[in-house]
């Protein structure tokens, strides 16, 4: 009888004790377009899974030798046989570093996390298995996409697959307003139906069936002239095998993400970045398996 009664005291107190928080490992490397507003995001998710106590976050993040914004450097024309050699030395230093720091994306290190962000990710990331990646997902765990993440391996199709759809185009940034398709879902339950932008960069797909995805939220016409009715997919959740994956093509701009009211050359509001720091918690909770 005293044996039972230790043991439903530890079962008790097991039950009692706070969940231990999930882990995410957000990859901020890119081998394209290196956006402005990666800094910013790893803040913000920072802050989010420290505010929220829910998850913890490790870095994949870019090594020196790029440029902190933009494209990645070009040869010179006319560059004389020495610049050449320089020129592609140094980038195959790089190359080598990236390949380095990617390492934490292998299949023995990813055992040690619940999830990973793709956080305005670019071109064709060198990660240890790419097949094995897309396998990791498939098998339970989750995968949050943000903004440019859709701009990530274009010549592996499986990557497009598993995310829903692949970048195709943007216009000029512009004033849109968000139709919320699910206002029961974690990342877009306090957007109320319509949620509008002041100014975004907007994404449009291509591999992209909404009959794969569960929108979240979508426009009703083209977001750039001819501005034609239609349905074009803003954010998207999917089941993928066991495991779940939320993607957002918003935030590209620093006042879409940082809540900051000093921030620099704001046009969205306060209130705007406050509501898109809760669309992307409720997304890694939904896909983190922490909210329904």
């Amino acid at each position: 009888m005293k044996k039972l009664f230790i043991l439903l005291a530890v079962l008790m107190t097991a039950t009692l004790l706070p969940a231990a928080p999930k882990r995410l490992l957000v990859v901020t490397t890119t081998t394209g377009f290196r956006h402005s507003s990666i800094p910013t995001l790893e803040k913000v998710l920072s802050q989010l899974g420290q505010d929220s106590g829910e998850f913890t976050v490790d870095f994949v993040q870019q090594p020196p030798g790029h440029p902190a914004v933009g494209f990645p450097p070009k040869l010179k024309k006319g560059a004389t046989a020495e610049e050449k050699a320089a020129f592609q030395a140094a980038e195959n230093q790089w190359e080598a570093d990236l390949k380095v720091v990617l390492q934490k994306l292998s299949p023995e290190n990813l055992k040690h996390y619940d999830g990973v962000v793709f956080a305005s990710t670019t071109g064709d990331l060198p990660i240890p298995d790419k097949q094995g990646f897309i396998d990791w997902i498939k098998a339970g765990h989750a995968f949050i996409g943000i903004h440019a993440a859709a701009d990530t391996f274009h010549g592996f199709p499986e990557f497009a697959a598993m995310l829903g759809g692949e970048f195709a185009q943007h216009g000029a940034q512009l004033s849109v307003d968000c139709l919320n398709q699910d206002p029961a879902h974690p990342a877009t339950a306090q957007l109320g139906k319509v949620w509008h932008i002041q100014q975004e960069e907007m994404y449009q797909f291509k591999n992209y069936d909404a009959d794969k995805v569960h929108d979240l939220l979508i426009l009703d016409k083209k977001p750039q002239a001819p501005f034609t009715p239609g349905h074009y997919p803003v954010a998207w959740c999917k089941p993928f095998g066991a495991g779940r994956v939320f993607y957002t093509s918003l935030g590209h701009r620093e006042d879409i993400i940082d809540a900051d009211p000093n921030l620099k050359g704001r046009i969205n509001s306060v209130d705007i970045s406050k509501a898109y720091q809760q669309h992307i918690l409720g997304g890694i909770e939904w896909a983190l398996g922490l909210k329904p």
